[in-house]
């Protein structure tokens, strides 16, 4: 029997709604309320999903980095330690949440919860399924972009609220690399569009499923810069120099205690796991699988491709170790932009092509995506060793104590090898 469509076919979780719109359009709803209805039931799916990951990726975060770092993680509290999070969630709730006693009360309170808002409502554009997006809207990249920059805005709110110059210069560090790593992951996705053709999110995964491939192969540069580029946007290892304890202590947020320190940790998870979403959904496919999807739901094959992504996440904090200041604005600015620019060039030229003169998609996507991995490569190495030369410091040859430019006690204003060849004075 075919079930594709019935409403308890579980392959795809809108069919259950759908049938639900047919019936109240059978008893004589007004529009509205069957708008309010499916909204408040899609919102209310992925609040419990989001509720679910931020308890559970404390767990699997805490696990793996463990296992990467030859280490236990938690394995006390419950068995194999899965009601850690748990104990952690019950003892920030019993801390007391203080706050400074300049500090502005109404603004410090806000940021915490202010900050949740883009993170929740980044996951309504997401394609679960065929059927399953909460909000199809046609810009669905442009709408991402704007949530990010929001965030902005809201770690500023934080940093300033807080009245203290650890937790503004934090604030001001994440914000400069916000605003940097933004124009990179804004040119990437901009080569995915113009492949694609379209800022809908499902119109995306649905080019991916009528040419049989996915943008990752058509644009791995991109793929490349925008997974880096998030590492920044989320505050992740590497690049978490806004919260580099040996410089300004814990950053943005060191000022909040209890609760509202808990919700700016578990937002970082939430942020970790829409990003992994959008990633899966612009240059994996989403829920499609080259016919997978038949078999296995697809909302499932789009959960199983977010984690994997997550883990590359998780992979990157458990191993890399912390950029300096200067090194990741440099990257940002020396390294990504210029590909990203020589990027879209390139998907500009090639769709150009394959536009203008109406060839065969068989004919020019093999094709582009060769040149565009070639690309990629090339691009990487070669730009990568001319920006390497400026952090290479390796010495030549031997050199003597005389030699080196350091002043020797009592020295006074005089430096260099002739005044440590100097005897001393008094």
């Amino acid at each position: 029997m075919q079930l594709l469509g019935r409403w308890y076919d579980f392959r795809d979780l809108g069919n259950g709604v759908a049938r639900l719109i047919e019936a109240l359009e059978d008893v004589g709803a007004p529009d509205g309320v069957i708008y309010a209805v499916t909204g408040l039931l899609g919102a209310v799916a992925i609040l419990v999903f989001v509720a679910i990951a931020a308890v559970m990726n404390s767990w699997i975060e805490r696990r793996l980095i463990a296992r990467i770092q030859v280490r236990r993680g938690p394995n006390r509290t419950g068995r194999f330690g899965l009601l850690q999070p748990v104990a952690d969630a019950i003892k920030l709730i019993q801390k007391e949440a203080l706050q400074p006693a300049r500090a502005d009360g109404l603004v410090f309170s806000l940021a915490p919860i202010l900050i949740f808002i883009p993170a929740i409502l980044a996951f309504a554009v997401l394609p679960w399924g065929e059927q399953m997006v909460l909000a199809d809207l046609n810009v669905g990249v442009l709408y991402l972009l704007a949530l990010g920059s929001t965030t902005t805005i809201i770690i500023f709110m934080a940093g300033y609220a807080s009245n203290n110059k650890y937790a503004l210069l934090g604030s001001m560090r994440a914000i400069a690399m916000l605003i940097s790593y933004e124009l990179p992951m804004v040119m990437a996705l901009l080569g995915v569009v113009t492949f694609a053709g379209t800022m809908q999110m499902s119109g995306i995964v649905a080019f991916q499923e009528t040419h049989w491939s996915w943008l990752i192969f058509f644009q791995p540069l991109a793929f490349l810069i925008f997974l880096l580029g998030s590492t920044a946007e989320l505050n992740r290892t590497p690049a978490d120099i806004s919260e580099a304890e040996s410089e300004i202590v814990a950053g943005f947020h060191i000022e909040y205690s209890g609760m509202k320190f808990g919700l700016f940790y578990a937002v970082e998870l939430i942020n970790a796991v829409a990003v992994s979403g959008v990633i899966t959904a612009l240059f994996l496919g989403g829920w499609w699988a080259f016919g997978l999807e038949q078999w296995i739901p697809g909302w499932l094959i789009f959960i199983g491709k977010l984690y994997g992504v997550y883990f590359i996440l998780i992979w990157f904090r458990g191993t890399l170790p912390r950029f300096r200041i200067d090194q990741l604005m440099a990257f940002a600015w020396k390294f990504l932009l210029p590909l990203a620019i020589v990027n879209v060039f390139a998907a500009s030229i090639e769709v150009l092509l394959w536009r203008e003169y109406d060839l065969s998609a068989g004919l020019v996507l093999p094709i582009a995506a060769a040149v565009n991995l070639a690309l990629a490569v090339v691009l990487i190495a070669g730009w990568g060793r001319v920006m390497g030369a400026a952090y290479e410091q390796e010495p030549r040859r031997p050199r003597l104590f005389s030699e080196i430019d350091v002043p020797l006690p009592g020295d006074g204003p005089a430096s260099g090898p002739a005044a440590a060849s100097e005897p001393a004075t008094a």
